[in-house]
């Protein structure tokens, strides 16, 4: 299945910073400072098919073997949850760091 990724530039919901697009190919969807996200793809990233728009807290990390770090985000209105891509540029060791302390 052939899909378009949307990569654009947006201001963070979280901490008002101004966005650059992703640095790669992908469709950056998550702060690179705060790692917040909002809650627009629906069945897979880039696809900007969702109509809830909430907020995305950080709330997990894992590791996949084809994607490596991933960010486990928990939308704030309707729960759903999904992983993202660790980019290049974000702040990934210092929300690790915090995790860590709070486990």
């Amino acid at each position: 299945m052939w899909f378009k990724m949307i990569n654009e530039t947006f201001c963070c919901g979280n901490c008002g910073k101004e966005i650059e697009i992703h640095p790669e190919w992908s469709a950056r969807n998550h702060c690179p400072y705060c790692l917040y996200s909002k809650h627009l793809d629906k069945d897979f990233p880039g696809d900007r098919k969702s109509d809830c728009e909430w907020l995305m807290s950080p709330v997990d990390i894992d590791y996949k073997k084809n994607k490596w770090n991933m960010i486990k985000h928990r939308c704030m209105k309707c729960w759903k949850e999904i992983l993202n891509k660790v980019a290049p540029d974000d702040e990934f060791l210092e929300f690790v760091k915090k995790r860590n302390k709070t486990v």
